[in-house]
């Protein structure tokens, strides 16, 4: 067993590693602030972000459902991975050199968690793939590239590979880097039969499927001879790494290009991904063997920033009927957006891939140009059922198309759109006006999803407590800042948890000497002291401070640390901190004066002359201090 890594050099990675880059590897941020970052929680689904980060103290917190805590501890929860497996990633990353406790070494092959593990094998699978695509074996697959106007720079530039025919040829060249069958079994690389496992892919050509960071999580196989029994496409099955409700192909790729225009394209295939990415559509992405779902919807809404309007869904399906009703499962998810879903179908029925052979790259341009509004879509195909010539098909048309209309969140636009079908009906528009607003008051449409909503067990939300934990959560209940003082508090712990290394020596002396009447605010500021006494390193500052309050206040201290400061400039910042502080100080000099005042009116009638004039002049101090404060405040 490897030692335990040292605590300095936990530090450093903490110190070298920038949450923000940690984050956005995940989830799309906007400014929140100075120094303050917003999206939308990658921990539970919300419409409007909740999600903080603030990069100077290296925290994050989500005022949704209180997930908290540093770059380490985010990655652990992404990544399942542990405590010490995330430290060696991120420091293999920043290029330190973990040292360990007693003398220990880092993990050797055999103890590496699994999940890197399994992320290695692939990596080496994906090399090996691609390698074997180079050779003759493989021209049957680089012809089909060639026949769909893919080159060997396009081929590489998205991972292309080939598996060869062998029942084994992946199996040995694992085997040789050092992969043990029993690692093997947990890639979803092999299948097992009576005689032990064997390559799952042969024969075909093959697709890396990468998660959001790019590293490579599974792969999709095209079969390529007749006499090969299997089906035309053959996934990675379910393993650790791959979910393929939760993955999109090209992700990787498309990310920062969807975050960037506020706009997604979701295709059908891996060579239609290939094809609209290389005309010029950077967004685009295809479902890995799946419809598109609630899964999917996160990460597109996550990269999307979708909370304030002004995004895009865009659906690229076949025309064909199972490309109709592809469009129909996504409308059924439409109200999970907050940005404007579309669809485009090519009249002809070419999928993206086709249309770019045929008509070139502009054509695949044009196509996701000329897109409808996905209700459009979903009414009219619901339209081609009824013959419209008799009264009966209108009727039924109408009672078919009323829900649709019913369900557009925009009212402006819901009365165009039963202007509109009124039109295609023949009907009078007011007529299906009246019924769309009645079959929207009588199905009530889903609201958004409150962050309470989804903290189910959680005391806030009204679950059962025991005793103890009742007595406890009373003990550190949120302080009441309707009371002008409890709110300084709040504010000055704000300023002290993110700005520390601004504080003045004075607005620390504020700081130790301040007697919060709150408890859970007089709590924090105890660790705040210890913490700054321990002279606690920046990138710990926050964590340290969590660790040292009872539990109750740890997710507190996180929402603390992350609050955007109402400041919109750096010196804005600035005054804003200086005046908090001062407005604390101004407290202490207040409980000095009460003090002093205490003790001059019990002073003795035959005490020395010169006890209450010492006394007069504190007092006189003390105000012409409180003054200077207030003028600079």
């Amino acid at each position: 067993m490897p030692g335990l890594i040292k605590r300095d050099d936990i530090d450093e990675v903490r110190t070298r590693t920038d949450i923000k880059a940690v984050v956005e590897a995940f989830v799309s941020l906007k400014p929140a602030g100075i120094g303050s970052y917003k999206g939308l929680c990658p921990f539970h689904d919300e419409r409007s972000p909740s999600f903080h980060v603030r990069p100077q103290v290296g925290t994050y917190h989500c005022f949704g459902c209180g997930e908290s805590g540093d770059a380490i501890s985010f990655l652990m929860k992404m990544n399942h991975t542990s405590f010490a497996e995330t430290v060696e990633q991120l420091a293999a990353r920043s290029g330190i050199e973990l040292h360990y406790e007693d003398g220990g070494k880092g993990p050797d092959r055999e103890s590496v968690g699994k999940r890197q593990r399994l992320l290695d094998a692939h990596k080496v699978a994906e090399e090996f793939f691609r390698a074997q695509l180079q050779t003759p074996e493989a021209a049957e697959g680089q012809k089909m590239l060639a026949e769909r106007g893919f080159t060997p720079a396009d081929a590489a530039q998205f991972g292309v590979g080939y598996a060869p025919q062998g029942w084994d040829g992946l199996l040995r060249h694992l085997r040789n880097k050092g992969f043990t069958d029993e690692e093997l079994k947990l890639t979803g690389l092999m299948s097992e039969g009576q005689r032990g496992i064997y390559d799952r892919f042969r024969g075909r050509l093959i697709w890396p499927i990468r998660d959001l960071t790019g590293a490579t999580i599974g792969f999709g196989a095209r079969k390529l001879y007749e006499d090969d029994p299997g089906p035309k496409y053959l996934n990675t099955p379910e393993t650790q790494l791959y979910k393929k409700s939760q993955v999109l192909y090209g992700i990787d790729l498309a990310k920062r290009e969807i975050s960037k225009q506020k706009r997604i394209v979701v295709v059908e295939g891996y060579t239609d991904v290939m094809a609209a990415q290389l005309a010029g559509v950077g967004t685009a992405v295809a479902t890995c063997g799946t419809a598109f779902g609630a899964d999917h919807i996160k990460i597109a809404r996550r990269l999307l920033s979708d909370f304030g309007g002004g995004g895009e869904v865009i659906f690229c399906f076949d025309g064909d009927a199972a490309g109709q009703k592809a469009a129909l499962r996504a409308f059924q998810e439409d109200q999970r957006f907050v940005a404007q879903t579309y669809v485009c179908v090519e009249p002809s029925g070419m999928d993206p891939c086709e249309l770019r052979q045929e008509r070139g790259d502009e054509a695949v341009v044009e196509l996701i140009e000329n897109k409808r509004p996905l209700f459009e879509f979903a009414i009219k195909v619901g339209l081609q059922k009824y013959d419209l010539n008799t009264v009966e098909g209108r009727v039924n048309a109408l009672r078919e198309a009323a829900p649709v209309v019913a369900a557009i969140r925009d009212n402006s636009l819901l009365t165009g759109y039963s202007r509109q079908l009124a039109g295609w009906l023949g009907e009078d528009p007011n007529t299906v006006l009246r019924q769309v607003r009645a079959t929207r008051n009588r199905v009530a449409p889903a609201g958004p999803r409150h962050a309470a909503s989804d903290a189910v067990d959680s005391p806030a939300a009204g679950g059962a407590r025991e005793p103890g934990e009742a007595q406890a959560a009373l003990a550190w209940e949120r302080p009441d800042t309707r009371d002008p003082v409890v709110r300084m508090e709040r504010e000055a712990l704000e300023v002290v948890l993110q700005h520390p290394n601004s504080l003045s020596a004075e607005a620390w002396q504020a700081v130790y000497a301040a007697h919060f009447v709150a408890p859970a605010h007089a709590a924090v500021k105890d660790a705040i002291v210890n913490a700054a006494a321990a002279q606690t390193p920046m990138s710990r500052w926050v964590e340290a401070i969590r660790e040292s309050v009872p539990e109750p206040l740890a997710a507190f201290v996180a929402e603390l640390a992350v609050v955007p400061l109402p400041a919109g400039s750096d010196d804005q910042l600035a005054l804003y901190c200086r005046g908090i502080m001062n407005r604390l100080f101004d407290i202490q000099i207040n409980h000095a004066k009460a003090e002093l005042l205490g003790r001059l009116q019990r002073l003795a009638l035959d005490a020395p002359p010169e006890e209450a004039q010492a006394l007069n002049r504190e007092l006189m101090e003390l105000e012409m201090r409180r003054r200077s404060l207030r003028a600079e405040t």
